[in-house]
């Protein structure tokens, strides 16, 4: 009987770690997530693309928990900080590309955006340090269509 408490002991403190920091993916200090398009204060009409770089770690799968690596998460007018001990969120502002995109095809209405990555583990938590890109801002214009009311 001793023998099993002194193991369902040591499972717990084994795993303690774990439950107090499930973030805890580290990143490479030379990291860096950046928008290859479109570029800050960017005027657009429409729909537009949206590329996505990385330099010095690896893109892959949400669920993959490779070393050096993580998926792409898109903020889109959000002025919270991340949390990194929370995973990132999704919804219509914190958009997922949890198999490995590195671009997508974005229509916001017409008005100033602000454009963000993160960079999330397989659990879509930040990394530690954060891997995130500089915030931009893009201007999108209403269609010709939009604008005669059509």
């Amino acid at each position: 009987m001793h023998i099993l408490r002194c193991l369902a002991l040591s499972a717990m403190l084994a795993l303690l770690p774990a439950v107090a920091y499930p973030q805890g993916k580290t990143a490479p200090k030379d990291a860096k997530l950046y928008f290859i398009t479109p570029h800050d204060g960017q005027k657009i009409r429409g729909g537009f693309w949206v590329r996505f770089g990385l330099r010095n770690m690896g893109v892959t799968h949400a669920g993959d928990d490779y070393q050096n690596a993580g998926h792409h998460h898109l903020l889109i007018d959000v002025s919270d900080p991340i949390d990194p001990k929370e995973p990132i969120l999704q919804d219509k502002s914190h958009l997922h590309f949890g198999a490995g995109q590195t671009e997508t095809f974005l229509e916001l209405p017409p008005g100033t955006h602000t454009l963000q990555l993160v960079l999330g583990d397989a659990k879509h938590y930040p990394f530690e340090p954060p891997i995130v890109s500089e915030k931009i801002t893009v201007r999108v214009r209403p269609t010709a269509s939009a604008r005669q009311g059509k």
